[in-house]
This record gives structure tokens, C-alpha cells and sequence, in this order.
């Protein structure tokens, strides 16, 4: 089958990323209730007993929400940082494995490469992951492009990447001014313009598909994520796809 990607849905109100090779099939975070978890999973043709292991990049609701109940009622094995489990109590889990954001670790078929990342949580990371001589990216919630996200990210062969908000919209929106400033801030989310200046020093040759993501109801447009990426994707031959709330992505096949 080879690798392939796919999403339950991004944005604030829930995110849920699946990976899956034939082999090993992982969710990266779940913030959804069980219900609308398994409602989702089944529009993907995916039942929660496919799921071989949960990793969880941080503690914020939108990411967590249905974690722990879901490990609990299918037995699903959860990895994470130590600082987003002593954030979040998620009472008892079936099996629990604590990670070092800075080592890379094996689950099923896949290597996982934890990226720490500058965002307003206890001990986030986000996540790359190889399997079958391919690599699949995932980069939300952080505030800032630092270089060892940089060189994290360097020969992804797909990437799922924040265009979270607008800086004009972001301004003159409805937030109040102290979350304005978080989500603008260097431990908020990436901004459009931010998110185009890494795909300015990414290696878009061997890059396949690129997924804008966790895109902002409130403080960004569709047509503006892609506008603002557009000019670092003059000539390139990949496939470029927006993820939405209500229904993610459909399977993404990498051969």
C-alpha cells in the first residue's frame, strides 16, 4: 500500500493527523470526543482498532481533548512528552510511553523524530515520521520558525504546515487584545508570511505534497494562506492542499 496521510480535521476546534503504511497505523493527537472521533475515523474507512499508538504533541485541548478516553475505551497505546503529561491530567492510560523530544524512537514501522518547538505549552514537539524511505512532516503550533526546526524539516517528502492567521486580520479581528498577542506572539502560531519564509529554505525538490494547516476561522481565508506560500512554489511539481475543521483531508497515497 505504501505510506499514506490523512486528517480527521484542523483548526481550533479539534486536530487528528493519521499516518499509516500498511504496517503500523498512528493518530497524532485526537481533539475530538470519542464520538466524533470514531465518526471521522469512519469517513476515512479506519475503525479505532486500526490505531496502533496515539502521539501527542501538546497539552492544549484542540490536540488532547479525546486522548485519554479514547486509549481507555480501545486499549490504544499514548506517547508524549513528560511535561504535557504532568500538564494535563488524563487519569489511568492502558500504556503510557514518556519520550524525549530530543530522541528519536520507533513505533511499529515507523521512526518518529520528535522536533521541540517554541509554542505556549509545558513540553511541546511536533513530528516527523519515516517509514519505507519516506518522510511525513507535521508542523502546527508554534510561534516562531527557529533553525532547528529549519533542519528538522529539511527532505520531507510531505509536510503538513501552519498558515494559522492573517497579521492584518489578527489585528483587526475580534479576539480580545491579550490573545491577539499570544497567537501573534513568538510562542503563539504561525503566521502566513512566517510559514512561507520556511518554505524559502526547505528542499521543495524532493517535497511531494504540501497541506496548509490549522488555518484560523476567526483570523485568516483560505485564499490568503495559499496567495501568501504561492511565490516559494513557483515551478514546483507538488500537489498543494488546504485542511479544513469540519473535514480535514482525504487519504494522501506517497507510493
Amino acid at each position: 500500500m505504501g505510506v499514506r496521510f490523512a486528517s480527521l480535521g484542523s483548526g481550533s476546534k479539534g486536530n487528528g493527523t493519521l499516518i499509516d503504511d500498511g504496517n503500523t497505523c498512528l493518530l497524532i493527537d485526537l481533539g475530538f470526543t470519542i464520538k466524533e472521533a470514531v465518526r471521522r475515523l469512519g469517513r476515512l474507512d479506519v475503525s479505532p482498532a486500526d490505531i496502533d499508538a496515539i502521539l501527542v504533541t501538546h497539552e492544549h485541548a484542540d490536540h488532547i481533548h479525546g486522548v485519554a478516553g479514547f486509549a481507555r475505551k480501545f486499549s490504544t497505546p499514548v506517547y508524549l512528552t513528560p511535561g504535557t503529561y504532568e500538564a494535563k491530567t488524563m487519569g489511568q492510560l492502558p500504556e503510557l510511553r514518556k519520550i524525549n523530544c530530543h530522541s528519536t524512537f520507533t513505533v511499529g514501522s515507523f521512526e518518529v523524530t520528535p522536533v521541540a518547538v517554541p509554542h505556549d505549552a509545558k513540553e511541546p514537539c511536533q513530528y516527523v515520521l519515516c517509514s519505507q524511505g519516506v518522510s511525513v512532516g507535521v508542523l502546527t503550533d508554534l510561534g516562531h520558525i527557529t533553525p532547528h526546526v529549519q533542519r528538522s524539516y529539511q527532505g520531507c517528502d510531505a509536510l503538513l504546515l501552519e498558515c494559522n492567521h492573517d497579521p492584518v486580520m489578527l489585528e483587526q479581528g475580534p479576539y480580545p487584545y491579550p490573545l491577539k498577542r499570544r497567537v501573534g506572539g513568538d510562542y503563539g502560531h504561525l503566521n502566513n508570511a512566517q510559514a512561507a519564509e520556511l518554505l524559502d529554505v526547505l528542499d521543495l525538490v524532493r517535497l511531494r505534497h504540501l497541506v496548509i494547516s490549522h488555518i484560523s476561522e476567526q483570523n485568516n481565508q483560505p485564499d490568503l494562506a495559499r496567495e501568501a506560500v504561492k511565490p516559494q512554489l513557483s515551478g514546483w511539481q507538488g500537489s498543494l492542499v488546504l485542511a479544513n475543521q469540519s473535514e480535514g483531508f482525504d487519504w494522501i497515497s506517497l507510493g
